[in-house]
């Protein structure tokens, strides 16, 4: 089991440039990647993207990249000589036209229009992608990490709050059949009291019993219950993604606890089923974030 919120971080480096890459995920119902690139670095989109997927299959994954060079050939500055020619020419015929100082010198020439350019210098596309597939790999392989860590413990969770509705609902499958009899034994009681000694019609007596067992018999939902609570428990041992299969399980596990209490007519079943629908909650909070 892992979990959809984790951190890594991959570096790799040749030839004096360096890729770095960090992964932050959090938890989404699908997989979602957001890829920070320049349009320069477009190429690698694709690669990050591949290598995410191959071992995240749910969540917000959040990239972020970036491309040290070390070599000093980030750009080069270049001179359109023949155009810095012509600059010279108007300079020296508005000096002369106009008898103006010559203050025209090699700053103000660089500074003219087009005559100067910077050219970035473009990173070999094959390097690049090496360098990327790398760094991403090597990120991912540390976010699946920290995901499994923070899974294993959700895990454990998980499974002590399933141990609790399990205990809750043993109690619950005791309690059953003594709600009848305690019913029976009431009713019979309380005719008693309202006849005065008359004799008590038994089969009158025997039909509200029956009404009433028939109303609050809940061994459905108590067989549904275990079968859902069988099947959480197998996909907690599994190794593949299962946070959907879990959240569908849990809600027809809320479905079933919350028929059980609306058919309850006694106060420790009631109590029964508040706890277990308070272990549900706390087991649905803790789904939001498994895979």
């Amino acid at each position: 089991m892992k979990s959809m919120t984790g951190y890594g971080k991959g570096v790799a480096a040749k030839e004096g440039k360096t890729v770095t890459v960090e992964l932050k995920a959090v938890n989404n119902r699908y997989l979602e990647i957001n890829s920070r690139l320049g349009k320069s670095y477009a190429v690698c989109d694709d690669i990050i993207r591949k290598e995410i997927a191959k071992r995240i299959k749910r969540g917000t994954v959040d990239v972020y990249f970036s491309l040290e060079n070390a070599t000093g050939a980030h750009a080069e500055l270049s001179c359109d000589l023949a155009l810095a020619s012509q600059y010279v020419t108007v300079a020296k015929k508005l000096r002369d036209q106009f008898m103006l100082s010559d203050d025209f010198g090699a700053t103000a020439l660089l500074r003219s229009p087009e005559v100067c350019s910077l050219q970035s210098v473009k990173d070999d596309p094959a390097l690049l992608q090496e360098l990327t597939r790398s760094a991403v790999s090597e990120a991912v392989h540390a976010l699946d990490g920290m995901r499994e860590t923070e899974g294993a413990s959700v895990k454990s969770d998980l499974t002590r709050l399933v141990s609790e509705i399990v205990a809750a609902l043993e109690k619950a499958i005791k309690r059953a059949p003594e709600v009848v009899e305690d019913y029976r034994a009431k009713l019979r009681a309380r005719m008693t009291e309202i006849l005065g000694g008359v004799a008590i019609d038994e089969a009158r007596l025997l039909n509200e019993v029956a009404f009433f067992a028939d109303k609050a018999d809940i061994n459905e939902e108590i067989s549904r219950l275990s079968s859902h609570v069988d099947q959480f428990l197998s996909c907690l041992e599994s190794n593949e993604p299962q946070g959907r299969k879990l959240d569908f399980l849990s809600q027809e596990m809320n479905r079933e606890i919350n028929t059980m209490g609306s058919k309850s007519n006694d106060i420790e079943l009631t109590r029964l089923v508040v706890e277990m629908k308070d272990r549900l909650e706390k087991i649905k909070e803790q789904i939001r974030n498994v895979e």
